[in-house]
């Protein structure tokens, strides 16, 4: 193939943000600069690899497949360009991480500590859900993710380094705030706001109760922590969430943790990359930070449980 590693970059960039107009200001060119890439890149291909429907672009199924070998060139040269960087003793360069929505309650705290220490390195953090950190594994192009279990179908790295208690919580006027010792049994004649199918809290949920050969009542089922804690407040049912998002509604009194038997569900955060990847110096840096501070930066009261 006659392609550039400048037009390489450029299909990327518009494959990822799906706009010339974005793609050219992150790469510093002018749309009409993007589009002339994108047109010879096409041309020297042979082949179209974008489709605009209305004011929207798509990426044709040619597009898809050069996209993924963008990524992976891409990855490669940043990787390179690291390790040349830490053989002359330069110390930057750039932190990709990919975390779940529940751990973005206190990612950010460690990200924080971290970027003081190394203010050289650039930190690029993506905050999704659990099918999104799949993604990223999947594709190979964040350093590593913090989220909760692990997928089993991919070949990964993964380490354990706190603890992420799992609590029922309701408002503080439902009749069993402040009750003692609250049975599985009497659980399920209430009435719970849900996470979504395949989330990781909702997995640990749903493994609990059936070992517990319990079923809870769904009202709802939402896609973020902040919405079932809204519609606890609001009274539309219980709720199962991490302790590490609740922070501020119990400091609040918007919320209470109930007291059930065999409760907290104990899991725990991993930081997980794919097996035999070669870390930057910079994301093995991150790697040992968190695997051995972690536990001093987000020790808090709440946290003890």
């Amino acid at each position: 193939m006659n392609v550039t590693l400048r037009q390489l970059r450029v299909f990327e960039a518009v494959g990822r943000l799906k706009s010339y107009t974005r793609a050219a200001e992150e790469l510093y060119l002018s749309q009409p600069g993007v589009s002339m890439q994108i047109k010879q890149l096409e041309s020297n291909l042979g082949i179209a690899l974008f489709e605009q429907l209305g004011k929207k672009i798509f990426l044709t199924e040619a597009g898809h497949e050069l996209y993924q070998a963008s990524r992976i060139v891409d990855n490669q040269l940043d990787e390179t360009e690291q390790i040349l960087e830490d053989l002359k003793g330069v110390r930057r360069g750039r932190l990709m991480i990919a975390v779940a929505s529940t751990a973005n309650y206190f990612a950010p705290r460690l990200l924080a500590v971290f970027s003081a220490r190394h203010e050289a390195v650039t930190v690029n953090l993506d905050v999704t859900n659990r099918e999104g950190l799949i993604s990223h594994l999947e594709a190979n192009d964040s350093d590593m993710v913090i989220m909760g279990l692990p997928p089993q179908k991919l070949e990964l790295e993964a380490e354990a380094f706190m603890e992420n208690p799992l609590v029922v919580i309701a408002p503080p006027d439902h009749a069993l705030a402040g009750k003692k010792a609250i049975t599985i049994q009497r659980l399920q004649e209430e009435t719970f706001i849900m996470r979504e199918p395949g989330s990781g809290t909702r997995i640990a949920m749903e493994r609990f109760f059936a070992e517990k050969r319990a079923q809870l009542t769904t009202a709802m089922e939402m896609s973020s922590n902040e919405a079932i804690k809204q519609a606890v407040q609001a009274g539309l049912g219980l709720g199962i969430v991490s302790l590490h998002t609740l922070e501020l509604e119990l400091e609040m009194q918007r919320l209470v943790v109930l007291d059930v038997e065999s409760f907290p569900i104990l899991r725990h955060w991993y930081i997980v990359q794919r097996k035999g990847k070669r870390l930057s110096p910079v994301a093995r840096a991150f790697k040992d930070f968190v695997l051995e501070e972690s536990g001093k930066i987000l020790q808090y009261p709440l946290l003890r449980t």
